[in-house]
């Protein structure tokens, strides 16, 4: 039996919707048979450490997302599971580091989807539905194509709906979803129409799936597709709220053709309006969210979880630069520096997470699925590179802490990272001499210190070496030749 279910702290809020400013002292309460949790884990794609106004962003607000972690805690020193997508979403589903997890890379399977996840893999969905929890997942997968052993419905879910392929997820104006394993067309996209945008569909679907499970304990798993290339919004208010407000550079993409809505970006004449607005429609989402739970009474029984699966991207007319996504990181999608693996990280409970709380821990993506069993109150019965952050979480018990975070990447050569401690390792290529860094004191990475600490250099160098299991499938040379480099 989980520890939430014998003395716990409970925090009460004021009656506000999805307010905290009426916080009250903490005061124990002992015996309290609590029902199992609800847990909504929201998963942005390609949104930056410095695309969130509570993470230092400027040129906009995210004003939802601010009071999730005014409410909660907001984790400073968090880490995606991997610099791209497939690999970072395996880490998060799987519990294992990049070292461990099957899927390593982000490789394409023919006719639609992506290197599938074997069906026997133990996922984070899976041990859910073994606690007796309802899953669902809305937005984006990427983790098996249709018909194949990692579709989300062979991977714990009852139910998915959005794209399959992370491919055509670059679009938002597709022809068709999947829904479980039945193709739903969207008539108003039909020979280019541009009347159903997909984000909205599975929105729509995810708020539904919150209203027909209020009365049983669910896992829902939001894996969002904003704010990826291409830049594409309605054209409503949340985009007329930008008009003007920056200096554009027009992008021109594929508009016509067989390339269109096959995974290439179409054209934007505003896209740091856009940009802007597709933050604010995500923003909003997560307002929808937690309205949605406060007026079904369920908001004190459900934990929210929200980040993102890697660093900002450089696609599709996005200029990171100008909107510093990166925050006071270097690096971006497909780097190794804290750019393109550092990410917000907010977790919201009304009455078991105190609010306000800010957390240094440095924490990743694997840490969930751990954290999830200690919630659902079971054991897990298969390894993981994690540990719970419960007690991060709730100030009960005592946090265990990661003698290191490991990532490998395979596009364009082997690359591989390690974090311990203060000690940041990072080597561009199995031949290449590793960089050294000091995040306490240069978190942007900018002095390679290797040469003045050859003695941790040399821990870091056999750290890597022993960490990981060698995987046929994601050998550089095999599948990532050093011209190929997709999305």
């Amino acid at each position: 039996m989980s520890y939430l279910r014998t003395g716990i702290l409970l925090l009460s809020l004021s009656s506000k919707v999805f307010s905290c400013n009426e916080l009250k002292a903490a005061s124990p309460v002992d015996g309290i048979e609590k029902k199992k949790p609800n847990v909504i884990f929201i998963l942005a794609d390609d949104l930056g450490y410095g695309d969130l106004s509570c993470y230092g962003q400027t040129k906009f607000k995210t004003t939802n997302i601010d009071r999730l972690a005014e409410c909660g805690i907001k984790f400073t020193n968090h880490y995606s599971g991997c610099t791209v997508c497939a690999p970072s979403r395996s880490a998060l589903m799987t519990g294992l580091h990049t070292g461990h997890t099957y899927i390593r890379g982000n490789k394409d399977m023919m006719p639609e989807g992506e290197e599938p996840l074997p069906g026997d893999e133990f996922t984070v969905a899976k041990m859910f539905k073994n606690a007796g929890y309802i899953t669902g997942a809305f937005g984006k997968w990427g983790l098996g194509g249709p018909g194949s052993q990692g579709v989300p419905e062979n991977q714990g879910f009852d139910e998915f709906f959005g794209f399959n392929s992370q491919v055509l997820a670059h679009n938002y104006y597709p022809e068709y979803l999947w829904h479980n394993s039945d193709k739903v067309y969207l008539d108003g996209n039909r020979n280019g129409g541009q009347l159903q945008y997909a984000f909205d569909e599975y929105h729509k679907m995810a708020i539904q799936f919150i209203e027909k499970h209020k009365n049983e304990p669910f896992f829902l798993f939001c894996p969002y597709t904003i704010p990826h290339a291409e830049l594409l919004v309605p054209d409503d208010s949340l985009l007329h709220k930008y008009d003007g407000s920056f200096p554009e550079v027009p992008y021109t993409g594929v508009d016509s053709g067989p390339l269109y809505r096959k995974g290439s970006y179409g054209s934007q004449a505003r896209p740091r309006a856009t940009f802007a607005a597709m933050i604010s429609r995500l923003d909003r989402s997560v307002g929808d969210i937690m309205l949605k739970l406060k007026e079904l009474g369920i908001d004190k029984n459900t934990l929210v979880i929200f980040t993102s699966d890697n660093g900002p991207h450089l696609e599709g007319g996005a200029t990171p630069v100008f909107f510093k996504s990166a925050g006071p990181l270097r690096g971006y999608k497909r780097s190794l520096y804290e750019g393109g693996i550092r990410v917000p990280f907010i977790a919201n409970w009304p009455g078991i997470i105190p609010a306000g709380k800010i957390s240094t821990l440095p924490s990743a993506f694997w840490d969930f699925l751990p954290t999830a069993s200690e919630i659902a109150g079971v054991s897990l019965k298969f390894p993981s590179d994690g540990i719970s952050l419960l007690p991060e979480f709730t100030g009960i018990g005592v946090q265990k802490e990661h003698k290191f975070l490991y990532w490998e990447f395979h596009e364009g050569g082997t690359k591989q990272a390690v974090r311990m401690g203060k000690w940041k390792g990072v080597r561009f290529g199995t031949d290449e001499p590793l960089e050294l860094y000091d995040l306490s004191s240069d978190i942007h990475e900018d002095h390679n210190i290797a040469s003045l600490h050859p003695e941790i250099v040399l821990q870091i160098e056999i750290l890597l070496k022993n960490v990981r299991s060698d995987s046929e499938i994601w050998k550089t040379e095999k599948y990532w030749p050093k011209d190929k480099v997709r999305n």
